[in-house]
């Protein structure tokens, strides 16, 4: 299992590989981190709130896509909005590809005009390894009890072509929102696409 993960995240690839690290309706792996102002963080700080985890490279043009269209700093706008707690995971390895100390993360954040509550510096990929991200975005969702709810594709449009942003079926705005009406998730693992996650050897 360990090889084939290997392969699929050293792959420069548009689609991920058919492996998880985390299972849906499972509590989500815990995680001590770091933000991009030096502040600690871990799962455990925000229990009984919902947390969106996003996996993010400023270089990639799939992450590029949405944010040159101001579609995901839209969708963090509504969600920090409705309380959800929003973290931008960054698992590049330094010297790869994405990789950023925190003051480069601040800078890109308020260049974007980008609204996380805030930016996990994941350099040695262990959060990312954790979960399983494999692309980005990748995004999760966990719920109030810390429960793993969602995962995978922010939207059904596996593309960098900007064009593809109008129309395109939402899976995180639709989860959210079936949370909200107290409905079960209709879709709770679709299949995650974009760049590969640069982790370190």
């Amino acid at each position: 299992m360990m090889r084939i993960l290997t392969i699929c995240f050293v792959a420069a690839v548009a689609f991920a590989c058919p492996v998880q690290a985390a299972n849906i309706g499972a509590p989500a792996p815990q995680f001590a981190g770091t933000d991009s102002n030096g502040k600690p963080r871990t799962l455990s700080d925000y229990a009984g709130k919902t947390v969106i985890l996003e996996w993010n490279n400023n270089q990639c043009p799939y992450v590029g896509k949405q944010y040159g269209t101001g579609n995901m700093q839209k969708l963090q706008a509504e969600a920090t909005g409705q309380g959800v707690v929003w973290l931008s995971v960054i698992s590049s390895a330094p010297g790869l590809e994405g990789y950023v100390t925190g003051a480069e993360a601040n800078t890109i954040v308020k260049e974007r005009g980008a609204h996380p509550t805030a930016v996990l510096l994941d350099p040695t990929g262990k959060i990312g390894m954790a979960y399983g991200a494999q692309t980005t975005p990748h995004m999760y969702i966990i719920d109030a009890s810390q429960k793993l709810v969602y995962q995978g594709a922010i939207d059904d449009k596996p593309t960098s072509n900007w064009n593809s942003v109008p129309g395109a079926k939402n899976y995180v705005r639709q989860a959210l929102a079936e949370m909200k009406a107290g409905k079960p998730i209709s879709e709770p693992q679709t299949k995650s696409y974009g760049c590969s996650v640069k982790y370190g050897s």
